[in-house]
């Protein structure tokens, strides 16, 4: 086969189909996948379904700890799993421009299937595009993913209206890794800074047994983002403690080359939990399990204008606000 993609791959013919038998559905390798030959599926097993879809494009294609074809399996997962439910079957949209390398697209399909292969969730339907080099780049993916949304507790009401006053705020791992690392390919800086991006599927089944009142991946926008979205959805004051929140050496460092805050810095395999104070050390004590640098980083308050309050290393506050614009454009 040739080590390019062409422009006929999409044409619908003999080409394309031969394409997606060949080669695209040998690269998903999943035992519970139909794959790209289906345009829809059938899925099984759901009393009350939670799903999600998202479209992913990643500049460079390839970065420490990840690629566009983990992030995306991960991407869609991830928001599922936010919901409290549990993830069971993918789809998966290819829209590949003419020329890109075969050797690149195994990488990245290989490792999209891998990923929902460790947790059981298949890739049931999807579609493929090929549009002529120049009108795209490289490659464009989107996922959606459907769960049950009592597969993994029977008393489901996460979502920011379970959220009242004196609820404990917990981040999941250090913060700004994926943003910062992207930055760091993408300009060829040598700092040592790896994608935080992983399926978050164990540490979510692992805390659901616990008063669990919202979840969010801090993804676009960072922990700034998350945190004001979630005070303004709930009414409520978010008091945050900035010396409890990991910041890697790297991160600091590349962030006082360029002047970003690191709280505003994609994230692709850390969330926000918030619960219950009755169960905060015991749910912190879970998420330890996976990441040594989850902690407790404040808690909830009535306010009659709702604002994200950081305490400040240098024992003062100030508001975080949301942040105003992309700071790193194509990080997911």
């Amino acid at each position: 086969m040739n080590k390019q993609v062409l422009l006929s791959y999409g044409g619908g013919g003999i080409e394309m189909n031969d394409f997606l038998n060949d080669f695209v559905l040998k690269n998903i390798n999943s035992d519970n996948s139909q794959g790209l030959s289906e345009d829809a599926a059938v899925c099984d097993g759901f009393s009350k379904i939670a799903f999600s879809t998202d479209s992913f494009v990643l500049d460079p294609l390839f970065i420490k700890g990840a690629n566009i074809g983990k992030i995306a399996a991960c991407g869609s997962i991830n928001d599922v799993l936010m919901m409290g439910a549990k993830p069971k079957y993918l789809t998966l949209g290819l829209i590949l421009e003419e020329g890109f390398n075969l050797d690149e697209l195994k990488i990245i399909l290989n490792d999209l299937s891998k990923t929902a292969k460790e947790f059981e969730i298949g890739i049931k339907c999807g579609d493929l595009k090929v549009v002529p080099k120049g009108k795209a780049d490289k490659i464009y993916i989107n996922t959606t993913c459907i769960g049950d949304a009592l597969g993994f507790t029977k008393n489901n009401n996460i979502g920011t209206k379970s959220i009242k006053e004196d609820d404990v705020i917990i981040i999941s791992a250090d913060v700004g890794r994926h943003g910062a690392c992207v930055m760091a390919e993408r300009e060829g800086f040598s700092y040592d800074i790896s994608s935080d991006a992983k399926c978050l599927y164990n540490e979510v089944k692992d805390i659901l047994k616990y008063d669990i009142k919202c979840l969010r991946d801090a993804t676009r926008g960072g922990l700034a983002s998350v945190l004001n979205e979630l005070s303004r959805a709930s009414k409520l004051d978010f008091i945050i403690n900035e010396s409890d929140i990991k910041v890697s050496d790297g991160v600091l460092g590349l962030c006082e080359l360029l002047g970003f805050e690191a709280l505003e810095l994609a994230n692709e395999g850390t969330f926000v939990c918030i619960c219950d104070k009755k169960d905060a050390n015991e749910v912190l004590k879970e998420l330890r399990k996976y990441n040594e640098f989850a902690n407790i980083i404040g808690y909830t308050k009535k306010s009659s204008n709702p604002s994200v309050i950081l305490n400040t290393n240098y024992g003062g506050s100030r508001l975080l606000q949301m942040p105003k614009g992309e700071l790193l454009p194509r990080i997911c």
